[in-house]
């Protein structure tokens, strides 16, 4: 079960076979894999029903019960994700959308002389990223050249609207979106290794309630300005729209641990090195959501002054 939306696209690392579930860590001496019951994953059938198979066959981290003499079975790492893997495919995406939205801030000014010129492109390579990241998300498999084209064009996109907000607005917001994104991804990181954060069914929905909830309430505000003029509900101005703000971003973090378990899930179960990809995706998408959410806030706080 998976979102089509890029933003809920906080899938296990299955595509036809079922989902790496919350709570089914492979276990030492446990059942071999594709033999799991239904209990602790989210996405089993009914009681009783066996569970759908592991997408990626034999757990190559399971082992036989040592307690009753029977040999280790032997680990196979070849071919499978790595969390080496996961670091350089992320590090490779956000290098990219990272030089692209550099590039633009330096080329496309956002004076009186360029502003609409630079708007207009910013605009365009945003609404080709947002068509990229859905087409990946319908994609069976991850497509390196279609993530790294996203990434380019969402840099492009950013890096003039962090312009705009820091040279019209709020000077020096990008660079505060910036250590703020940062500052989350590396909380939210060290909660979830500690164990502050589980990650489990209730979490999984809690997280995509509230994050359709807030779309939504995104959208009808778009519309009211669009139709209606000014800033729609308020939303996005105000008291109100700082604390919607604040949630945008609270969400971000819950996107986050929803990431890292995704990648925990993939190694632990064996992923096909090439789903790394998916993963880096995954954490680019949340990382750029979040530094949306702070640019916002920033720019409302400021504004304000």
């Amino acid at each position: 079960m998976r979102s089509s939306n890029p933003v809920f696209s906080r899938r296990g690392f299955s595509r036809d076979n079922g989902y790496a579930g919350f709570g089914t860590q492979p276990q030492a001496g446990g059942p071999a894999a594709g033999t799991q019951t239904q209990q602790g994953n989210p996405y089993a059938g009914a009681a009783g029903q066996q569970a759908p198979a592991n997408p990626y066959a034999t757990n190559p981290y399971a082992q036989q019960d040592l307690q009753h003499g029977a040999p280790q079975a032997p680990v196979t790492t070849a071919g499978r994700m790595t969390m080496d893997d996961v670091v350089m495919r992320t590090a490779t995406t956000l290098g990219t959308l990272v030089v692209t939205a550099a590039l633009a801030w330096a080329l496309l000014p956002v004076d009186d002389a360029n502003f609409s010129k630079s708007m207009g492109i910013a605009i365009g390579a945003g609404l080709v990223a947002m068509v990229l990241s859905l087409v990946q998300a319908f994609k069976r498999k991850a497509s390196p050249p279609l993530i790294l084209a996203y990434a380019a064009l969402e840099g492009v996109f950013l890096g003039v609207v962090s312009s705009l907000v820091d040279n019209r607005i709020a000077d020096g917001a990008a660079m505060q979106a910036v250590i703020g994104t940062m500052a989350v991804f590396v909380g939210v990181l060290v909660a979830y290794k500690a164990g502050w954060i589980r990650v489990n069914r209730r979490f999984y929905g809690f997280v995509m309630a509230a994050a359709m909830g807030f779309l939504l309430l995104t959208a009808v505000n778009l519309l009211f300005a669009v139709f209606g003029g000014g800033d729609g509900l308020g939303f996005r101005s105000g008291g109100l729209g700082i604390v919607f703000g604040i949630v945008g971003i609270l969400l971000g973090a819950c996107f986050l641990a929803l990431d890292f378990k995704q990648v925990e899930d993939g190694i632990a179960y064996g992923a096909p090195k090439e789903e790394a990809w998916l993963a880096a995706f995954g954490l680019t998408l949340t990382l750029v959501w979040i530094y949306m959410e702070f640019l916002r806030l920033i720019a409302i706080l400021q504004g304000n002054d």
